[in-house]
């Protein structure tokens, strides 16, 4: 039976402007062939953000007069 030493890592680096990651991390396993897994995620907030409106402002102030239903029936008969 083989032995596995694993270690995770979490840390945060910069990518060079080159676009190269370079990173030098010590371990503390032996020389020799070792598998990675690498999970690269921006550090950066994406710019396109969903932006949740408050309506609250505008509560009571529209004034619609008029059958709500009779209008949604006839909105509905023109599709």
């Amino acid at each position: 039976m083989v032995e596995v030493k694993m270690e995770v890592f979490k840390l945060t680096t910069t990518v060079n402007a080159s676009g190269h990651l370079i990173l030098d991390i010590p371990t503390q396993l032996s020389p020799g062939p070792v598998n990675i897994v690498l999970v690269l995620s921006s550090s950066v907030a994406s710019k396109v953000q969903n932006q949740n409106y408050d309506f609250s402002d505008l509560a009571g102030r529209l004034n619609w007069r008029g059958n709500a239903v009779a209008m949604q029936r006839a909105l509905r008969d023109e599709w």
